[in-house]
Order: C-alpha cells, then sequence, then structure tokens
C-alpha cells in the first residue's frame, strides 16, 4: 500500500489546520476531496502545493461546459483513423494508435502515484459527476475499441474544485470529503503575501490591506476582490511606486482589484462617502 507524508502547506502555500487535516483526511481514506470556495482563495493552487508536498506529479483535468466524463478516461480519434486510410498514413488496423488517455487515464496507468485535479467540475452539465461515479469507486475502465481495462496501478490522490454554480448530486459527494476554503483572515492573509511578496514595503501592504478589506465590506459589491487579486494589486501598486498614504485617499490601479462596473464605481465613490 502506497503511503504519504502529511501534507503541511508549502513555502508559499500558507494553508489553515482545518484545510491541511481535510486534505489528510482524503488521503488517508482514499476518497477524492471536493474544494469549494469563493473564486480566488487558492482552490487550483491547492493541488499544486499538494504535489510539491508529496513530492509528486500533478495531472490536471480542466473541466468546461462542453466536457464529457468519458473525455478524461480516453478518446478514440476516427477522424485521424479514417484519413489515414484514406491518405495512407499508416497501420490503420492498429486501433491502439488512435487511443489517447485523457488525464484521469493517464493517472490511473502512471506507474508512480500523482496528484489529480479535477479544476471546476461544476461548469460542466448536471451528469457528469454521476458518470464519474463508477470509476472514482473502482479505479478501472474499459476502452471498448481494444476491449481491454486500465486499472489504476496506485490511486491517484484526487482534488476535485467547485464554484459552486451548480449544485453536485449527493451520491457523488457522498464518495467525497469535503472542505470550504473560507476566506483568510487578516493575519493569515498577511502570512500569503509575505509567502508571495516578502521584499515589499511593510507600510504598502499594511495600507493597500486596509483598503482591500474595506472594499470587501461594502454594501452591494458583486464580485468582491479576491486574495489573488490583492497579489497583484500589491506588485502593480510596488512598481509603480504608489505611497502608502495615497491608498487612503484614491484607489489607483483599481482594474486589478474590482473587475465589475458598478463596483469600480462603488469602490472609487467609497473613500469620500463612507470614509474607506
Amino acid at each position: 500500500m502506497t503511503s504519504f507524508s502529511r501534507f503541511a502547506g508549502t513555502s508559499r502555500y500558507i494553508a489553515d489546520d482545518d484545510l491541511m487535516a481535510s486534505v489528510n483526511a482524503a488521503i488517508a481514506l482514499k476518497r477524492p476531496l471536493l474544494v469549494k470556495g469563493e473564486p480566488g482563495t487558492g482552490k487550483t493552487m491547492l493541488a499544486s502545493a499538494v504535489a510539491e508536498a508529496l513530492g509528486l506529479p500533478m495531472l490536471t483535468w480542466h473541466v468546461k461546459s462542453t466536457t464529457k466524463a468519458a473525455e478524461g478516461l480516453y478518446s478514440y480519434d476516427v477522424v485521424q483513423r479514417l484519413n489515414d486510410s484514406r491518405f495512407g498514413g499508416g497501420d490503420v488496423s492498429d486501433i491502439r494508435r488512435y487511443i489517447r488517455l485523457g488525464p484521469m487515464g493517464q493517472a490511473f496507468a502512471a506507474e508512480k502515484p500523482v496528484v489529480l485535479l479535477i479544476d471546476e467540475i461544476d461548469k460542466a452539465d448536471l451528469e457528469f459527476p454521476n458518470d464519474l461515479l463508477r470509476e472514482l469507486d473502482e479505479m478501472r475502465f474499459t476502452i471498448s475499441e481494444l476491449d481491454e481495462t486500465v486499472s489504476a496501478v496506485h490511486r491517484p490522490v484526487t482534488l476535485i474544485t467547485s464554484n459552486a454554480e451548480k449544485e453536485l448530486p449527493d451520491a457523488f459527494l457522498r464518495r467525497c470529503v469535503f472542505h470550504y476554503i473560507a476566506f483568510p483572515d487578516r493575519e493569515r492573509l498577511a502570512r500569503i503575501v509575505a509567502s508571495h511578496h516578502p521584499d515589499l514595503d511593510q507600510q504598502l501592504i499594511a495600507a493597500a490591506m486596509d483598503r482591500f478589506y474595506a472594499l470587501r465590506k461594502l454594501d452591494g459589491m458583486r464580485k468582491k476582490p479576491s486574495t489573488s487579486e490583492l497579489l497583484d494589486w500589491l506588485v502593480v501598486l510596488s512598481r509603480a511606486g504608489v505611497p502608502a498614504e495615497e491608498l487612503r485617499r484614491a484607489l489607483p490601479f483599481s482594474g486589478v482589484l474590482l473587475k465589475q462596473e458598478e463596483d469600480l464605481l462603488l469602490g472609487h465613490k467609497a473613500p469620500r462617502r463612507a470614509g474607506v
């Protein structure tokens, strides 16, 4: 049985105790970890951090609205085979040449354990999670064109992210360990900033965080600025030489933080209207 070290975060991914416990519980139970949270809270980066901490390679399956569950297992390029048969592209009797494993199929077939990220599962249609149930349970699938079964040599460490755009089926949820990444408090956010930008001016960081949290508290904000947007904003402010005191009376480079027209207007009015 493959054993892993306990996940304790990394130098650049500052995880709280609850998140670390959820990751380690999923590993111990050999179940997928389903991670929810508002955009920009580090759901996708978590998989990279887990892979780094455990010393494992990572495979990523980016889910889109048109994605079908079977695509994660394998695809059969029948069009290429047809073209080869017409134009002499090789031995078309060898179907194996036209089979391509998807990210989940590659994870099952890998000779060493891997971290498998299924990113934004809620973008696909409602049947998508249900279509993965058997494969996630049994860790095997059949390539019908070859009449072959691919069984996982090592069960991958599977992380699944969701932005809660759709409700996921109960049968799927029962097979997962669940964690909601809460927005970090100021102390943990300061540690996150320090891990990414250790050389930035501390007065600038303090003023930017004051303004950042004030914006998040404004009533009527359609999309609150996220951790990743704060990190980007700090880079821009520092490179532009914006002094910390300017952030108390203005909102420079606001388009880095705020991504809706209404939010931009709200953010620029806030200093005069509410003393933000």
